[in-house]
Order: structure tokens, then sequence, then C-alpha cells
């Protein structure tokens, strides 16, 4: 089996595979690009004001508010991995994607999304330990804790994805390179794949499909404590604040893991369904797009300190403009 160093050298691999997952007319093309578009802007605009609102307010320096930065850095990077790219050919009307930058794609994807789920996990034992044992909390989640528990995060993922982004890129491809999907995506890669070692990737993907599972078992029994504590509140107000709050988290696991699992488990015959294309667009669009919404800016520190952020902003255009008037 040859790595992927060797086969670039070597030449025995096109320099290009082709993203028919969103090909069509122009005028189609055009739309594509313009709603990958909005998403686009609007996810990095949301991830960035996540990132620089807790950076900037030392009262969002709990651990709570160093998960979510990291999060949303990784969001960015998920999104941030497909989405121009896919503009890009929608509004040049090309679909070619390099060898090297087909690599990059995929572990970037597989990188930024593992450690993502890392991250809500390690994020929902956050909460039940903020919930649960709110005496203990600041022992249990130490500054050290949560460094730990993110670098765990970054370096699982990193062997992770360097795994099945080498021996995704060792098999060999037959035909004309063409790729179902508006991505490079490891499903449409094997199914275009002629090597006899494809058994190997599959039961790479099998493993981290049970990964993946045990951490989703490890979210579900953490919202099963903080559910049990929350109908413990004598308040019925305090009550739906709390479910406000972790029902659409466990929503946006459950979309981001559900789909990801149906792309990656159902079989592939090498052509791509709308649904398929839908299902793809939900794990890789929407996570970034939708928490900081969810995660974020519906939390009431968070307002706050973004309206402390614009209001120190502000003021700070107004001595510039009385300045100048002087």
């Amino acid at each position: 089996m040859q790595n992927v160093s060797s086969r670039i050298i070597n030449g025995s691999v096109d320099t290009e595979f082709l993203l028919l997952g969103f090909s069509g007319p122009w005028l189609f093309q055009l739309l594509y690009a313009g709603i990958f578009t909005v998403i686009y802007v609007a996810a990095v605009l949301g991830n960035v004001l996540v990132i620089t609102v807790t950076s900037l307010d030392p009262c969002l320096h709990a651990p709570m508010y160093f998960f979510l930065r990291i999060l949303s850095i990784f969001d960015l990077s998920l999104i941030s991995a497909v989405v121009p790219k896919t503009i890009a050919n929608s509004i040049t009307h090309q679909n070619s994607i390099s060898f090297l930058g087909c690599v990059a794609q995929v572990f970037l994807v597989l990188f930024s999304a593992d450690t993502g789920l890392c991250l809500l996990t390690v994020m929902s034992i956050d909460r039940y330990a903020a919930i649960c044992h709110p005496l203990h909390y600041e022992v249990i989640m130490n500054r050290s804790t949560c460094m730990q528990m993110a670098t765990f995060s970054w370096l699982n993922s990193v062997v992770i994805s360097a795994i099945h982004t080498m021996s995704t890129f060792s098999l060999s491809y037959c035909g004309q390179h063409e790729i179902h999907q508006f991505f490079c995506d490891i499903p449409q890669l094997l199914a275009i794949s002629c090597s006899k070692h494809i058994i190997v990737e599959i039961v790479l993907i099998l493993i981290n499909v049970v990964l993946d599972f045990c951490y989703f078992f490890c979210i579900i029994i953490s919202y099963i404590y903080i559910f049990s504590t929350v109908r413990k509140i004598p308040s019925a107000e305090g009550q739906a604040k709390a479910y406000s709050t972790c029902l659409p988290h466990l929503t946006v696991v459950a979309l981001f893991l559900s789909t990801g699992f149906i792309a990656y488990l159902k079989p592939t015959l090498g052509s791509s369904s709308s649904t398929d294309l839908i299902l793809s667009a939900c794990y890789i669009v929407l996570p970034p797009s939708l928490n900081p919404v969810i995660y974020s800016l519906r939390n009431r520190a968070m307002k706050a300190g973004l309206e402390k952020l614009i209001r120190r902003k502000l003021l700070s255009k107004q001595n510039i403009l009385l300045f100048l008037q002087d």
C-alpha cells in the first residue's frame, strides 16, 4: 500500500478530482453560491463574535466560555474547509479540486468535526458539574482540568483524522475521479476506489462511529442527570430556562451525529442524490451556523458582554469625533 507522499512524487495519481455535487445550469450554480455565501457569512460573523466577546470580557473567562471559544474556532475551520471552495466552483462554473486540496479537505473536515464533538461532550460534562455539583464546580472544572480536556480533544482528533486521511489516499482511484458530492467526502472517495484494501478504511469508519456513539452516550447521560436535577427546582420559570438552554443543545448534537452517521454508513454506489447532498450540508454547514446562536447569543452573560463591547466601541468613536472637532 503506497503512502500519500510517494503517490504524489511518483505522479501515479491524477492531479485533481471533479466535484459534481451541485453541478447544473449556471443560474442554479449562482443560486447555490448565493445560498452558501449567506450561510457562510452568517456563520463567520457569529463565531467571530463569540470568540471576540469571550476573549475580551473578563466576566466570560469561566470554563463554559473557554470551551465555547474553542468550539467556535473549530466551527470556523469546519465550514471554511468546504464552503469557500464550493462557492468558488459555483461562480466559476468549474468543479475541479486539486489532489492536495482534496487531502486537505478530508483532513480538516474530520479534524474539525471530531474536535467539535469532543468539545460538545466536554461542555455537557461542564454543565453537569455546574448544575449537579455547584459547590464543587470550581474544584472539578479548574483551569488545569479544562486545559487537559481541550488538549485531549485536539490530540485525539488529530490522530483519528490523520489515520483516516492516510488510509483513504493510500487507495487507488479509477475512472475520471468524479466525486458525486460538493466536497471531498470519504464515502464518495471509497465509491470511486478500485483498491483491494478498501476494507481497511471501512473498518476505521466503523470504529470511529462507535467512538462517536460513545461521545453521544456520554452527552445523553450527562443531560439525564442534569434534567433530574432541574426537575427539583421549585420555580417553574427556572425549570423552563434550564430546558430552553439544554434541549436546543441536544437537538444540534443529535442532528449533527444522525446526518453524519447516515452519510457515512449508508451504501454508496458512486452517485449522490439530493437527499445525500442535504444530509452532508447538515453536518458541514448547520452546526457552525447554529452553534453561535444556540450556545452563545441566547445566553444572558454573552448578551451583556456584547453590549459592553458595543458601548466601548461607540464611546471610543465618540471620543475620536470630539477630539477631531476640538
